[in-house]
């Protein structure tokens, strides 16, 4: 069990929007039934950025669904998530009717999904799908459209030409851009981008990420950016929570993930991450992969790969423990972590 409900100094003490607790999201295969989210607590406090990563397969897609409880059928949601409201109402979101989930999911927590290059209808022009979006949720469109081309222009894009444009032509930068003015058009409290910046080049990403922090500060945004890519989720977020096989195994803020991670697998993450200024031999790949979902391994699910397990990890899953004020991480040997020295540095 998290130990979050102390007060967290890496986010200056802010209550929590969203909490997590038990988390879990399986589906029933003729093989057996794959847990892809396994008993995940987390509390996501108001005002932050928080990145979750892992490698693909790690179950990032299925958490940042879950916390809309979109996760499609077949799926199974169990746990909680509560929301919390500026006026310190509590919404059991796993609980909402359909119509209460279709007006929650744009107007207190939208999202950004994979895919930016294929998220809007070719047949309509960007126009359309801002007023769509607008008619739908009751709003009056004069005053939305005039919110979405202020968002747009923050996201530095005319909005005259984006609007009247078809998504065919925009770049995938300013489609990406234009999604993420679509997921604000309805005011949010928070924002989940999953994989935001895949298929866009390295300079585009950067200056996306670079945006989103001026947009955070701009609307009083708690945000939720769900990446594989570490490097980039380090210039952005305040605090960082790693997935692997399904489970939340290390969460920091930022500054303790990139200088000392209490988890092997945190740091065979880094290890892996490619480093203009480190010569190539000095990258290590994670050796070995992710296990099957229907079949985690008993005990610690990283031991099979990780060069400090011991008799211990393969028999008692380790439990998700504080070590200090700002770390928590789960892993029978975290005292002994730097014995895995890390080879390269991320800078921020």
């Amino acid at each position: 069990m998290s130990s979050q409900e102390e007060l967290d100094p890496t986010t200056g003490g802010a209550d929590p929007i969203l909490e997590i607790r038990n988390l879990n999201v399986t589906f029933e295969m003729d093989r057996g039934t794959s847990r892809v989210i396994d008993d995940i607590d987390l509390d996501i406090r108001r005002g932050e950025i928080i990145g979750i990563v892992g490698e693909s397969g790690s179950g990032k897609s299925m958490l940042a669904s879950s916390m809309l409880d979109a996760v499609v059928e077949p799926g199974v949601t169990t746990g909680e998530v509560t929301y919390r409201t500026t006026d310190g109402d509590e919404v059991d979101v796993l609980d909402l009717s359909e119509e209460e989930l279709r007006e929650f999911r744009w107007e207190q927590i939208s999202m950004v999904f994979q895919g930016a290059l294929s998220s809007f209808n070719p047949t309509m022009a960007m126009r359309e799908h801002f007023e769509e979006t607008l008619e739908a949720h009751g709003y009056a469109v004069d005053s939305g459209m005039e919110r979405a081309a202020d968002v747009l222009s923050d996201l530095y894009l005319d909005p005259d030409r984006v609007l009247d444009s078809y998504p065919h032509e925009l770049s995938g930068g300013m489609k990406q851009r234009a999604l993420i003015a679509l997921a604000l058009v309805l005011e949010p409290e928070v924002l989940v981008m999953d994989e935001p910046t895949a298929a866009l080049d390295l300079l585009m990403q950067r200056s996306i990420v670079s945006l989103l922090s001026e947009i955070r500060d701009k609307y009083d945004l708690t945000m939720v950016f769900i990446t594989h890519d570490l490097p980039l989720v380090t210039k952005l977020a305040d605090r960082i929570g790693v997935l692997y096989a399904f489970e939340l195994v290390e969460l920091a803020d930022t500054e303790s993930i990139l200088r000392d991670p209490a988890h092997p697998y945190t740091r065979a993450l880094l290890n892996a991450t490619p480093n203009l200024d480190a010569p190539l031999e000095e990258m290590r790949p994670i050796e070995g992969s992710a296990p099957d979902p229907v079949n985690v391994p008993a005990g610690c699910s990283y031991h099979e790969r990780c060069p400090l397990a011991t008799s211990k990890c393969e028999r008692d899953p380790p439990s998700f423990e504080r070590i200090n004020e700002t770390q928590e991480v789960a892993c029978h040997h975290w005292e002994d972590v730097d014995e895995i020295p890390l080879t390269t540095e991320v800078d921020q």
